[in-house]
């Protein structure tokens, strides 16, 4: 599985794998901004909270879809 930690940048996290898929996630939990400021400046865990969901399975899902 790709190295994602909830520490990372979430446009980091999209270069570890297949980023398509990985979007497809993110804008599942409603993150659909992918290319904008806070894509850039924001971690997985705080998009996490942002948006009221586990950071955990956030990233396990994220570590899913870029192995496809």
């Amino acid at each position: 599985m790709a190295e994602i930690t909830k520490d990372m940048l979430i446009s980091e996290a999209l270069k570890n794998g297949n980023a398509a898929k990985m979007a497809e996630v993110l804008a599942e939990y409603g993150m659909h901004c992918l290319g904008c400021v806070l894509a850039r400046g924001e971690t997985v865990e705080q998009a996490a909270a942002v948006h009221g969901v586990s950071a955990d399975e956030m990233v396990e899902k994220l570590k899913q879809a870029a192995a496809v």
